[in-house]
């Protein structure tokens, strides 16, 4: 079997997420590499491992999230159905077993919110993992007087905690906002989309979703 393990090693795999996040620099767009990979990997671990799924899926899960971005070596436009066209070429050509494939591309190729649902298990702690990553860390730029909206917002977020609850009935995303550099209107205007995909990746998962900011709830 393919490990998570061997995939993080691959080289081939690591130059594609490497240029996918250059051309994502010359675009302005926040951090999308393997900082960003790690996290969702992660994250998508966690809610898997957490809901008590079969470790072989949760493993399948890291694998998909390592591998989410690639497509923005292509474009970003439609990113999440031409990364999930390169992670087939990619683990056909190392022998994984068709099975783990489909699950992987399906998840891969319906993680962004413009057209993908949480088709699957993966697929939904794949969106949950994914949209959770707000942070300062993902703003390159570093010229505070310039920031765009997206700057403004991930770089208001101080902390940002994805939780499952105890019964396991409700997934949790807590932001702790720095207001002098986003307001929680700018969070909402540009990830609102994000946050109800969000919220129906929750119950395919048979969670509630909440988003919690400031310690105030607004989902």
């Amino acid at each position: 079997m393919i490990t998570f393990d061997e995939i993080r090693k691959n080289e081939t795999i690591n130059t594609y997420i490497r240029k996918a996040d250059e051309s994502l620099v010359e675009l302005g767009y926040t951090e999308h590499s393997f900082a960003h990979v790690g996290m969702v990997a992660e994250n998508a671990r966690y809610i898997l491992q957490t809901l008590e799924y079969p470790q072989r899926q949760v493993e399948l899960v890291q694998i998909a999230a390592y591998l989410h971005d690639i497509g923005n070596l292509v474009n970003r436009v439609d990113h999440s159905q031409s990364g999930a066209v390169m992670a087939f070429r990619i683990l056909d050509n190392l022998g994984m077993d068709a099975a783990e494939i489909s699950e992987i591309v399906t998840a891969i190729g319906n993680h962004d919110e413009g057209t993908g649902r949480p088709v699957s298990p993966m697929a939904a702690a794949l969106i949950l993992a994914d949209k959770s990553d707000v942070r300062r860390s993902r703003v390159r730029n570093q010229d505070e007087t310039n920031f765009d909206i997206h700057d403004r917002v991930n770089y208001s977020v101080k902390k940002a905690e994805l939780k499952i609850n105890e019964s396991r009935t409700l997934i949790k995303l807590k932001l702790s906002v720095d207001t002098r550099y986003g307001s929680v209107m700018d969070y909402f205007e540009i990830f609102m989309n994000r946050m109800l995909l969000c919220r129906k990746a929750a119950e395919k998962l048979g969670l509630h979703f909440r988003l919690m900011i400031n310690e105030q709830q607004l989902m």
